[in-house]
């Protein structure tokens, strides 16, 4: 698959991912008043899963297995709470919290996928 596919639909499975995260960030830091770095953790915990399982069968069609899978979570789950923490220390309004991850991690996230998470199992 081209590399600029591949991309796309990677992009089309974070637009998924993104309302994920977003809901149940915006639930629990408007409803339950959790911090911007406990809300974008959390909601990425409830989006990340799905995305695993959606890249790994449509973007790189290779296998999921646990060692994946822990390398993905562990990779963006950092990136959240450092997100997340910026948020909080900056006082950005959670909308801006939500962009800037939404961004870094579709390119970081990416990169990541293609460069190690999936390596060697694309088509």
């Amino acid at each position: 698959m081209a590399p600029l596919h591949r991309f796309a639909r990677y992009s089309l499975v974070g637009l998924a991912n993104t309302a994920v995260h977003a809901s149940v960030f915006l639930v629990l830091h408007w409803v339950g008043g959790l911090s911007q770095t406990g809300s974008n953790l959390t909601g990425f915990l409830a989006a990340a899963s799905l995305s695993f399982c959606l890249n790994a069968h449509f973007t790189f069609q290779t296998y999921r297995s646990w060692r994946r899978y822990w390398a993905f979570m562990a990779f963006m789950a950092l990136l959240s709470l450092a997100i997340g923490a910026l948020g909080d220390a900056l006082t950005w309004a959670p909308a801006v919290t939500i962009v800037v991850f939404s961004a870094s991690s579709l390119v970081m996230g990416y990169v990541f996928c293609r460069r190690v998470v999936f390596a060697g199992g694309q088509s």
